[in-house]
């Protein structure tokens, strides 16, 4: 399909492929809500979809493996593998982020944090950073509502005066232009797939599949760099509400027929997948929920 071609065309032009940040996409997208379990059969068949080699893929399934991302075993000849309990906790921290509503309006007041006596700096503010905060100096931090204990830290509230201050203040604790910059190249990706697909395109369950995966990929390289602040504190015309509503709608739309191809092609240890569960009507819920009931 010409749409299917020219997203892969971007997509491996426009950045060098890290076939195993792909693959915990696909397990983490595809392959939990179904039970978690994936062989490695079905999976290169997906990447091979993907247009990403076999060996690559391997090589990037036994790096993870090491690092403790996946487990492996064998039943005969055949591979399966699985997200290990680590892995599983990563990329379920990640899923509200990625899936969830966007974040409730604003009350107007800054949580701050001063890092306060003699603990491990780089730690600290690794840590805080990672919670959502936003950093206003070497040892003060912001975050537009409490995030995390503040430990040996000292928390102070604040309220702007008006909202063009809150504003020149969240645009000096996070990196907004950037993440602005980022959400901009999903949208420009991504604008002609899912404009094609509301307009009534039907794309192959092995290519819905694809448009997917490739979408929520390169959308959660965004989304996890974002604080996700309140609207209140974002410029006006903020590109990452377009690409969430964009990525959303596509995404909705091509459930039904990405799901088909897994319940008929994918295979774990058990045979063909489970249905996926409860949990999956969830994502995207505010947006539109019809097409994940499958």
């Amino acid at each position: 399909m010409a749409l299917v071609d020219t997203l892969l065309d971007r997509f491996h032009v426009r950045t060098p492929i890290r076939a195993g940040s792909l693959v915990v996409t696909v397990f983490g997208d595809a392959v939990v809500p179904r039970g978690g379990v994936l062989s490695l059969e079905s999976l290169l068949a997906i990447t091979r979809a993907c247009r990403i080699g076999d060996g690559v893929v391997r090589t990037a399934l036994s790096r993870l493996v090491a690092d403790g991302w996946f487990e492996r075993w064998k039943v005969g000849r055949n591979s399966f593998y699985r997200l290990t309990p680590h892995g599983r906790t990563t990329f379920a921290a990640a899923t509200g982020r990625i899936y969830g509503a966007p974040p409730p309006d604003w009350d107007g007041g800054f949580d701050l944090l001063l890092l306060d006596g003699d603990g491990d700096r780089p730690a600290e503010r690794a840590g805080l950073t990672a919670a959502g905060y936003g950093a206003l100096g070497p040892d003060l931090f912001l975050a537009a509502a409490p995030l995390a204990a503040a430990g040996a830290a000292l928390r102070l509230a604040t309220r702007p005066e008006d909202a063009a201050t809150a504003r020149r203040l969240a645009a000096r604790a996070w990196p907004l232009a950037d993440l602005a910059a980022r959400y901009g190249r999903f949208v420009a990706a991504y604008r002609d797939a899912a404009e094609a697909v509301a307009a009534g395109a039907r794309p192959g369950d092995l290519d819905a599949l694809v448009i997917r995966l490739l979408a929520l990929h390169d959308y959660r390289r965004a989304v996890l760099k974002d604080p996700l602040l309140p609207a209140a504190l974002l410029p006006e015309d903020w590109p990452g509400t377009t690409a969430r509503s964009l990525c959303a709608g596509l995404y909705c739309a091509l459930v039904p027929a990405s799901e088909r191809w897994l319940s008929c092609h994918a295979r774990g240890e058990a045979g063909p997948l489970p249905p996926p569960g409860p949990d999956f009507r969830d994502r995207f819920a505010d947006r539109v929920t019809k097409n994940l009931a499958v």
